[in-house]
């Protein structure tokens, strides 16, 4: 059986290394470490942050999504 493993969601208690905001990107640097960013940040960012990142993951989408029904 193959499984494959999802990245982690970036939760509410993520926050902007920048200004404290909720992040919605993770960047993992080459050199080891990690930044977390909000969207504008990382968006203001991105250039540069490509240029040093092993692994870039973005959930802005989330920042659209519809949020799920609540089951009572």
């Amino acid at each position: 059986m193959n499984l494959t493993l999802e990245a982690p969601r970036l939760t509410a208690h993520d926050r902007c290394d920048r200004c404290g905001a909720q992040a919605y990107v993770k960047v993992l640097l080459e050199a080891g470490g990690e930044l977390m960013f909000c969207a504008h940040h990382a968006r203001a960012h991105q250039d540069a942050l490509k240029d040093v990142a092993s692994e870039f993951i973005d959930e802005t989408e989330r920042l659209h999504a519809k949020p799920e029904p609540v089951e009572d």
